[in-house]
This record gives C-alpha cells, structure tokens and sequence, in this order.
C-alpha cells in the first residue's frame, strides 16, 4: 500500500522531518499518544487509516475532514461512521502543549495514521511533514469519495482519478484487510 501523500496546491514541498527544529519530538509524541489509545482499543487503527483515507481522497491530505462545521466534510454521509477523532484532538492537545501553533492537524492526521498501522503489525514508512491545514470543508465535496453501493467499475474510476490502482482500491475498502494482508505504503499521485 502506498501512503497518501497528496500535497495541496501552493504547499511547500513536504519533507520527512520537517518538525526537527521547531518541534523536535513531535513525532514521538503523536506516536505515545495514539499508543496509549490503540492499546484500549485496537481497532482505531483501521480507523485513524480510514480517517486520514477520507481526509485525502477529498481535497488532499489537509485536515479538512476534522472541521467540525454544519456543513463540512466531517457531516458528509460517507463520513458519518469515522472515528478516531478524539485521538487527533488528544494528540493536538499534547503537542500544543509543548510547542503551540507548530504542528499541523494534516500532519498530526498523516503521523496518527502511520502510527496505528505499524502498531497493529502492519508496514510503517517515512511521512513527509510539512502540510498546511485546510480552511475549506465542504460536505458536498465528499461526494468524491468511493461509496460501498458503488459499482466496481464506479470505484475504480474514482480512485483512477486519483492514481490509485486495484490493488490500492482492495486496501482502503476492504474493511477486514489489516487481517489479510501486510502490504507496502500507499502512494497518491499529487493533484
């Protein structure tokens, strides 16, 4: 599986250890912080993955899933059932805390998702930081992503459109593939 890298037009180009200077444990941090969730409740793995899969299928990988509006991405109907959210928020306070107004929600959301895959035996990778959060969250804009009354053929095109393959489709609908399958880090094409 490929990591979703999607960088938002107009972003700096991401770099793995990005927060080296400004916040230098900040990927510790995140990663003892959804530790010590997954450990109550292993399944937030599967759902900080789908979490940040909804995140980036949307508009890129810039947090605009975890805005918390009337109409935002978060009240969409295909994202109704996420969870995880206390997690990132939990992982915000704790980095806030030691270095306010430094980390990005979008990297907090891309690290969590790692995170909880490599805890739950799964591959982990290298995550470029360095995101911007997104100020847009639109539920119409939710429309993109890839519904489970789709046809094959219909989710197919929705994730060609956006670089992925079969093999990358299989990963991030299947819900029982942490079970299945061990497989190498998802690569979006940038949009």
């Amino acid at each position: 599986m490929n990591l979703m890298i999607f960088p938002s037009l107009g972003q700096e180009a991401l770099k793995t250890g990005f927060y080296s200077s400004s916040c230098p444990n900040a990927e510790s941090i995140v990663r003892s912080t959804v530790e010590a969730h997954f450990n109550k409740d292993p399944t937030l793995a599967a759902a900080l993955l789908r979490l940040h899969f909804h995140d980036c299928f949307v508009q890129g990988c810039d947090g605009s899933v975890l805005i918390d509006a009337a109409s935002s991405e978060r009240k969409a109907l295909p994202n109704l059932g996420l969870r995880g959210f206390q997690v990132i928020d939990d992982v915000k306070s704790q980095l806030e805390a030691t270095c306010p107004g430094v980390v990005s929600c979008a990297d907090i959301l891309a690290l969590a998702a790692r995170d909880a895959v490599d805890l739950s035996g799964g591959p982990s990778w290298g995550v470029p930081t360095g995101r911007r959060d997104g100020r847009i969250s639109s539920s119409s804009d939710a429309s993109t992503l890839p519904s489970p009354l789709d046809s094959v053929a219909i989710q197919r095109q929705k994730f060609a459109a956006k670089g992925l393959n079969d093999h990358d489709l299989v990963t991030l609908v299947d819900p029982q593939w942490f079970e299945k399958l061990h497989l190498a880090p998802l690569r979006f094409a940038s949009v």
